[in-house]
């Protein structure tokens, strides 16, 4: 019998946590390298392709790119994991505001996929922690 593809549990993320995980890095990946140049292994996404329009697709990006971040701090993602999320936001923004380099830095820097990427490897290390942390023994609390 074979097996129905869809989120896999990965380590110490539960089947819940994997599957918003691969929905924000497929959302991370339109936005960031949906499409390829052809004859070249660079890949751009919606995020480049709005930057076009100095700051006006910079921002309406960076406001999508929100989203994101929201999620994260749904999922529990620590203080410092969202400082530098809502850093590569705004390093993004900054940088792909300015004509012709700004486009260029889009293609580049893919912020989104490494607010992604930081997530998921926060995740994984407070869960992986958390399995291993001894159980308080009687009479002590959690």
């Amino acid at each position: 019998m074979k097996r129905k593809p869809g989120p896999q549990k990965a380590g110490p993320l539960s089947e819940a946590e994997e599957a918003r995980l691969q929905r924000l890095e497929a959302f991370a990946n339109l936005l960031d390298a949906r499409y390829l140049i052809p004859g070249t292994r660079w890949r751009y996404g919606w995020d480049g392709i709005f930057g076009l329009v100095p700051v006006i697709g910079d921002a309406a990006m960076a406001a999508v790119a929100l989203w994101a971040l929201s999620e994260a701090r749904s999922m529990g993602a620590s203080r410092g994991t969202m400082a530098r999320m809502v850093g590569n936001i705004g390093v993004d923004f900054a940088f792909g505001s300015v004509p012709v380099f700004g486009t260029i830095f889009d293609v580049a820097f893919k912020s989104n996929r490494r607010n992604v990427a930081l997530l998921r490897r926060h995740l994984v290390q407070t869960r992986s922690a958390a399995k291993h942390r001894p159980s308080p023994g009687p009479g002590q609390q959690h």
